[in-house]
C-alpha cells in the first residue's frame, strides 16, 4: 500500500512540473552575416575618420585665420612712419623740450601763439602742421608756417571784396546788369577759393631723410641743415624748416612753401584770382559810370 501511494503522488507531481528544454548548442554565424558585420564596422570606421579629418582641417583653418589676424594686428604698430628731412637744430630743440617737459609760452607776441592755440592737436614737422595724415605719416591736409596770414588776411580779403561787389553790383536790381550775370561771377569766386585751399593745404613736396652714402654716389648732394642727402632741384626752406622737392619760394598769401606738390594749384590760383580781381574792378567801374 505504501508503495502504491508513493507512485501515485509522484505521478501527480510530475503533471505539475514543466519540462525544461535542454541546452541547445548555438549555431555558428554564416558567411553572409560575417561580411555584413565587417562592412558595417568598416563604414563606421571610415565615417569616424572622415569626421575627425574635417574637424582637424576646420581647427587648422581657424588657427591660420586667427594667426593671420594676430600677425596683421601685430604688424600695424610696427609700421615705421616716414622720417622727413627736418632741420637738425629744430629737431634737437624739440626733443629737449619734450624730455625736460617744458610748457610753451602762450603770450609771446609771435605767430607761435596761433600755432600753440590752434594747432595743438596736429603733428608738427618743422614749421609744417599735419592736420590729417595716413598711417605711414604722409600728410593729407597740411598747414604751412604762414597759415595765420592766409586765414585771417587772404581769405577775408577775397570774401570781403567779392561780397561787396556781389551785393552792390551783381545782385542789385538797380545796377542795370542782367540777372544771369551772377552765374559768371560766382564760379570765378569759387574757383579762386578752391585753388587757394589746394595750395595752402597740400603737401608741397616734403622729402624723407636719406643718410645712405649710395645716394651721394648717385648724384645727390649732402645738406648739413637737415642732415640728409638731397636730390637735384630740392632746397631747404628756412621758414618751413624742411627739405622740399623743386622748391620755388614761400608765399605768405597762401601760407606755405611752393614746390612740386602744389605748383600747379598755385598757378591756377594766380590765374583765377587775377581774373576775379579784374572782373570785380570792371563791374565796379561799370556801376559807377552808369550812375553818372
Amino acid at each position: 500500500k505504501a508503495k502504491g501511494k508513493t507512485t501515485r503522488s509522484m505521478r501527480q507531481n510530475a503533471l505539475f512540473v514543466q519540462p525544461v528544454a535542454p541546452n541547445m548548442p548555438e549555431k555558428p554565424p554564416t558567411k553572409q552575416q560575417e561580411k555584413s558585420v565587417d562592412d558595417t564596422e568598416k563604414s563606421s570606421s571610415h565615417q569616424e575618420q572622415a569626421s575627425s579629418e574635417v574637424m582637424n582641417s576646420e581647427t587648422e583653418h581657424d588657427e591660420d585665420v586667427a594667426g593671420g589676424d594676430d600677425e596683421e594686428v601685430a604688424s600695424l604698430p610696427r609700421r615705421r612712419k616716414k622720417r622727413y628731412a627736418v632741420s637738425v637744430r629744430w629737431e634737437r630743440e624739440y626733443e629737449e623740450e619734450r624730455t625736460r617737459g617744458r610748457r610753451k609760452k602762450i603770450c609771446t607776441g609771435t605767430s607761435e601763439d596761433f600755432h600753440t592755440c590752434c594747432c595743438c592737436c596736429s603733428r608738427r614737422v618743422g614749421s609744417m602742421f599735419f592736420l590729417l595724415e595716413k598711417r605711414d605719416g604722409s600728410p593729407i591736409i597740411v598747414a604751412g608756417p604762414c597759415w595765420p596770414f592766409c586765414t585771417f588776411v587772404t581769405v577775408p580779403l577775397i570774401l570781403g571784396c567779392s561780397g561787396l561787389v556781389s551785393y552792390y553790383v551783381v545782385l542789385n536790381k538797380d545796377s542795370g546788369l542782367p540777372s544771369w550775370f551772377g552765374f559768371i561771377y560766382f564760379p570765378f569766386l569759387a574757383m579762386a577759393l578752391v585753388s587757394l585751399f589746394c595750395v595752402s593745404c597740400r603737401d608741397p613736396g616734403l622729402l624723407e631723410r636719406v643718410t645712405d652714402e649710395e645716394a651721394g654716389n648717385g648724384g645727390w648732394f649732402w645738406n648739413e641743415q637737415v642732415g640728409s642727402f638731397r636730390p637735384p632741384g630740392a632746397m631747404y626752406c628756412r621758414e618751413c624748416k624742411v627739405l622740399i622737392q623743386d622748391y620755388d619760394h614761400l608765399c605768405p598769401w597762401t601760407g606755405t612753401g611752393i614746390g612740386r606738390g602744389n605748383m600747379w594749384a598755385f598757378k591756377w590760383f594766380v590765374i583765377s584770382i587775377n581774373i576775379l580781381c579784374y572782373f570785380s574792378i570792371a563791374l565796379v567801374a561799370y556801376f559807377l559810370l552808369s550812375g553818372l
